[in-house]
């Protein structure tokens, strides 16, 4: 008879545990600032597709301005953008920075969209950062580490995992904001062995004051026959049956000099094609390499 007391307890016991609220994730301040941040950022990332494979890229400005890497659009005038919503654009290439391996992308949409600010504070070695792109195209993945080393030429350093996917992502700091472009790892398998590297800000921003003006030159019909980053001197484009095709300059390809004189300008690229009889001899960079190419006009 003593046990309906308890049995009754037990019940109520039970009914008051079922009824209670359910207990609330709790994030430490860490975990927090991460989800903070991807929660901002990742609508900004964008998937870049050209003829050579896919990157990342990130909305600088509402009206639809990307930063990239020149590897990632190299040889293509126009590529093909996803944002984060789904929709498909088709992006111009409007200005290149091969040195940095930087490039911009305009795409045209119908409305504002997110977008990241560049930081303006300097960037800090053990500082924690976050990266987000789309390796092995897992769309806007996020990585989180620290930075790791800024070297002598201002290039950042990270052991937040970076694998073929992210070039052209955003390195971001607490903020939010953008630190770097991602561009490279280091590594033997091809995977992450945390050692990442991205372009820092200040030519990201030189080349966006570039890009405000048009960077595509056409020279006139006696000339190469290519188009022209004219900030780089990178071709762009290379137009059939040219002088350029046929000595087989190709697009990426930068032009350092003419006829064993450092080439300074477009400008003075076409004074020297203007005066130009019979042979021209190129220097040219391709694939961190240098090279000569004769031209016959």
């Amino acid at each position: 008879m003593n046990w309906k007391p308890a049995l009754t307890g037990l019940v109520l016991l039970g009914i008051l545990g079922l009824a209670s609220p359910l207990p609330v994730l709790a994030f430490d301040p860490e975990e927090t600032t991460t989800i903070k941040v991807y929660d901002r950022a990742s609508k900004a990332v964008v998937s870049i597709r050209s003829s050579d494979g896919t990157g990342a890229g990130a909305l600088i400005d509402p009206s639809g301005v990307i930063i990239t890497n020149n590897h990632v659009v190299q040889g293509n005038r126009r590529v093909q953008v996803q944002t984060a919503d789904g929709r498909s654009y088709t992006g111009s290439v409007r200005a290149l920075d091969r040195r940095n391996d930087l490039a911009i992308v305009e795409i045209q949409p119908n409305r504002a969209l997110p977008y990241l600010r560049l930081a303006t504070g300097p960037a800090r070695v053990g500082q924690r950062v976050y990266a987000i792109g789309n390796p092995f195209g897992l769309d806007r993945t996020l990585t989180v580490g620290i930075l790791s080393r800024i070297a002598p030429n201002g290039d950042l350093q990270t052991d937040a995992a970076l694998n073929p996917g992210n070039s052209g992502g955003p390195l971001l700091n607490s903020d939010g904001e953008i630190i770097g472009i991602n561009k490279a790892i280091l590594s033997e398998s091809g995977g992450s062995i945390g050692i990442g590297f991205a372009t820092p800000t200040t030519p990201v921003r030189t080349l966006l004051a570039s890009g405000n003006r048009e960077t595509a030159q056409r020279p006139d019909r006696r000339g190469l026959g290519v188009v022209l980053d004219t900030q780089t001197l990178t071709v762009l484009e290379v137009q059939p049956d040219s002088p350029a095709e046929r000595a087989g300059l190709q697009p990426g390809d930068q032009l350092l000099g003419v006829n064993n004189y450092a080439l300074q300008s477009s400008t003075q690229l076409q004074q020297i094609l203007q005066r130009a009889a019979g042979t021209l001899i190129l220097t040219v960079a391709r694939d961190r390499q240098i090279g000569r190419v004769r031209i016959e006009l």
